[in-house]
């Protein structure tokens, strides 16, 4: 007779196995549909994490609703792995979000950002060219510079100046104020003569698929943004790691009816 644990990981399974599946049917959608390489570079994370789900779905709920025990176990021991990994990426997440900060510039309503400040870690991981090919990708699709320029099309240098723009918009979308470029407008900026050691000046094109999206500033507001999300992250990853510390607990009492279970039936039938 299945006790309440089974029924409780059975349902949680059930709910499990339902919700992947749109999320199996979006990643392969993203991989025959996607029209940019912003789209095509999330197909295989979210196929991968559809089928995950799935598999183990299955195997927690065949193993706990028919007392297949070894598939419970199978269950169990994934669980318990998926708990190790969430804790040390948290671990992780705090410890590489630690580092870096916006410099508060002086009558301006945005501040500087340097990819120096930030971690050495996080660095290596967006810099890589193949990498931050995809992210820049990712970062026109956006239109977070389109916007930007429609925003503020008709503001002049000095009210620019006042505007509290976003870390991508003030590293990807404008030159940095060291380049002395001359305003047109918030998207095109004259170059000067001006000698400058920064290689950003030399980056910055006006073209808008181009401005300074190969700028390190342009990273480092990328990395900033990063910053924040991971420790909104690592919060929720805390309420989940205790989510599947309690489910993993009630599919331990599982696996132990269904073990219990096996043996009585087997102790019977020797009667």
């Amino acid at each position: 007779m299945f006790r309440l644990s089974n029924n409780l990981v059975g349902i949680l399974n059930f709910i499990t196995f339902l919700l992947s599946i749109p999320i199996l049917w979006a990643g392969i959608w993203l991989r025959n549909k996607g029209a940019s390489e912003c789209e095509k570079f999330l197909d295989t994370p979210v196929i991968v994490l559809g089928v995950f789900l799935l598999v183990v779905s299955l195997a927690g709920l065949i193993g706990a609703c028919c007392g297949v025990s070894w598939l419970l176990w199978v269950y169990l021991v994934v669980m318990f792995l998926l708990i190790v990994v969430l804790f040390c990426f948290t671990i992780l997440t705090f410890v590489v979000t630690n580092k870096g900060a916006g410099k508060v510039l002086s009558d301006r309503g945005y501040k500087e950002y340097r990819l120096g400040d930030y971690s050495n870690w996080l660095q290596k991981r967006v810099t890589s060219g193949k990498n931050w090919s995809k992210i820049k990708s990712c970062l026109i699709d956006a239109k977070i510079c389109s916007d930007f320029h429609q925003r503020y099309l008709n503001d002049t240098l000095t009210v620019l100046y006042t505007r509290h723009l976003s870390a991508l918009q003030a590293g990807c979308c404008k030159p940095p104020d060291s380049c002395g470029f001359t305003y047109q407008n918030p998207t095109t900026w004259d170059k000067t003569t001006n000698v400058t050691s920064d290689p950003d000046c030399n980056a910055w094109d006006n073209q808008s698929n181009v401005l300074c999206f190969n700028c390190n500033s342009c990273k480092a507001g990328l990395l900033d943004n990063l910053k924040s999300d991971w420790k909104k992250v690592a919060v929720i990853n805390i309420i989940f790691l205790v989510f599947l510390i309690i489910v993993y607990s009630i599919g331990c009492c599982a696996f132990r009816n269904n073990r219990s279970e096996n043996a009585y039936f087997s102790g019977w039938k020797h009667t």
